[in-house]
């Protein structure tokens, strides 16, 4: 078994950065940058993605070292370079590891690509969270994913902060609530697992709807309607994807939505800022310096709602907004006609 002084993070952008030196405060950690460059450049200049790196921080670049002297890693990468981090590091890996993600994204089947491209349709069976893909990649069984109100640059402030370790293994928990532990960063945990992922996730569609209530100024009680309605549709797709309706409710559901659906420091929240401002999808994408997750979670998000018939508007809204350049006002207008019954139906 590795050494448990030693702690690996896979990916050095703001939010694996931030992570790193929380980590840093309780052990030694190794921060793995894939380019060679940028990992001697963190060495000498002792920064990364804008961020002062601890004195317990290491850079690297070889994923096999990181595996062998690390017992826990957290891969924090955008979901759309995920698998390809996970199939490199698999050679590396043993069945006594644990991975502690940190990544908001979904991943696809490649069937299930094939189908979102032709028919705008996809099944729950060709969806993979992120613990999912670990599995499914990996002989790593011990697997968690942490989620909550994490914004980077307040982390990387010193802001208190907190988060959730899901997972269905105790140990997993009881480590990510160890090593990540401090005076201003609580952990708490949740066997949920599959919940938590999908809250972190698919509240990334609401920052982006709340993003561009901002951008037109409709007002707070427009931004209240757009993410308590928002929130029922998202609820209601991940109970098709085997969540508990519990895990919506705490840090990584309503926590995340308060902080990632006011914060203009949100990549996703930018995101729709700037759409309502008149930008175009692709040069926003272009501009970025990372990936905002919740692009390609409204249009997976999409795709299961059509496939599993289930009536949500607000996704329907914002796909076509973003891949069908819907016009944004036609887009409030066919929302406020939208007839609704009941209010609370997910419960």
């Amino acid at each position: 078994m590795s050494d448990k002084t030693s702690v690996g993070v896979v990916g050095s952008g703001s939010f694996g950065t931030a992570v790193a030196n929380l980590l840093a405060e309780n052990s030694h950690v190794f921060l793995y940058s894939r380019r060679a460059d940028n990992v001697v450049s963190m060495a000498n200049a002792r920064m990364s993605s804008g961020q002062q790196l601890h004195p317990n921080i290491t850079p690297t670049d070889d994923i096999g070292l990181i595996a062998k002297e690390c017992y826990v890693i957290f891969p924090i990468v955008s979901s759309d370079g995920f698998k390809e981090v996970i199939r490199t590091m698999a050679p590396f890996l043993r069945p006594d590891h644990i991975l502690i993600h940190g990544t908001k994204g979904l991943a696809l089947k490649k069937k299930g690509l094939e189908k979102l491209k032709e028919k705008s349709r996809i099944s729950n069976r060709n969806v993979l969270t992120m613990s999912q893909l670990i599995r499914r990649e990996s002989v790593v069984v011990r697997v968690g994913s942490m989620a909550g109100p994490n914004l980077a640059r307040e982390i990387a402030q010193e802001m208190p902060a907190a988060t959730v370790i899901a997972s269905r293994f105790d140990e997993v928990i009881h480590e990510g609530h160890r090593l990540l532990t401090s005076p201003r960063f609580q952990v708490y945990g949740s066997y949920d697992i599959i919940g938590v992922e999908l809250a972190g996730v698919l509240k990334n569609i609401l920052a982006i709807g709340s993003g561009i209530v901002s951008g037109l100024n409709l007002g707070e009680n427009a931004r209240a309607l757009l993410i308590t309605k928002g929130w029922a549709e998202i609820i209601k797709l991940s109970e098709v994807l085997g969540a508990d309706v519990k895990s919506f409710l705490g840090l990584a559901g309503i926590g995340d939505i308060i902080a990632t659906c006011s914060s203009p420091s949100s990549r996703n929240f930018s995101v729709g800022f700037r759409l309502a401002k008149g930008e175009k999808i692709k040069a926003i994408q272009t501009s970025m310096e990372e990936v905002a997750e919740g692009i390609n979670t409204i249009r997976i998000a999409n795709g299961l709602a059509n496939f599993h018939g289930i009536h949500c508007p607000i996704i329907k809204t914002l796909y076509q907004g973003i891949f069908e350049d819907l016009n944004v006002q036609t887009g409030i207008e066919y929302l406020m006609r939208s007839r609704r019954s009941m209010d609370v139906e997910f419960l």
